[in-house]
């Protein structure tokens, strides 16, 4: 079928993103055109929802293989009204500045889906994110606890941390 919202440059790409909703395919598209191999070969085995190792060069498209899913998948509850409340997609790396990178390049395909959902007549909810390290302040960790972000970005230290506390654990249960 005629698909008005795909603009890939390779007619078989997109089978890659078949599975994925409007929005999130034709931002993908739009903004590189086609999927890495990285990608379309990940994002099957993701979708399924098996435990899905990528190795990759570095600038592959690794990060968003491992998260555009699973972001869509947010989208796509909070849009039906159905997303319970606590974290959906964790992200563990021992690296702070790694952590900071890939908090802050999260910005990126959610406002984009977001933008391409509103040129399509529909409404994506923003989602939040947050990042938890050492270096997080005790004010910033306890509003996380109170309303969890959907998306969370720390270190194993910090994970600990959190899973130690009762209050903090329960955040972890919609994962």
């Amino acid at each position: 079928p005629h698909r008005w919202w795909l603009h890939c440059e390779d007619p078989a790409m997109p089978d890659a993103l078949d599975a994925f909703s409007p929005p999130a395919r034709t931002w993908c598209c739009r903004t590189f055109g086609r999927p890495t191999p990285p990608q379309a070969q990940g994002w099957p085995a993701i979708q399924r929802g098996e435990h899905t190792l990528i190795l990759a060069p570095t600038g592959s498209g690794k990060t968003l293989a491992a998260f555009l899913w699973g972001i869509d998948q947010i989208y796509r509850e909070t849009q039906a009204g159905g997303a319970p409340a606590g974290i959906r997609l964790l992200y563990v790396s021992p690296l702070k500045a790694l952590n900071n990178d890939v908090h802050r390049n999260l910005d990126v395909p959610l406002n984009g889906i977001r933008r391409t959902a509103h040129e399509m007549g529909l409404t994506l909810p923003p989602l939040a994110t947050a990042l938890r390290t050492g270096d997080t302040t005790q004010s910033a960790r306890a509003a996380m606890v109170k309303k969890p972000p959907h998306i969370l970005v720390t270190t194993p230290e910090s994970l600990y941390l959190m899973l130690g506390g009762e209050r903090s654990r329960a955040v972890f249960r919609t994962v």
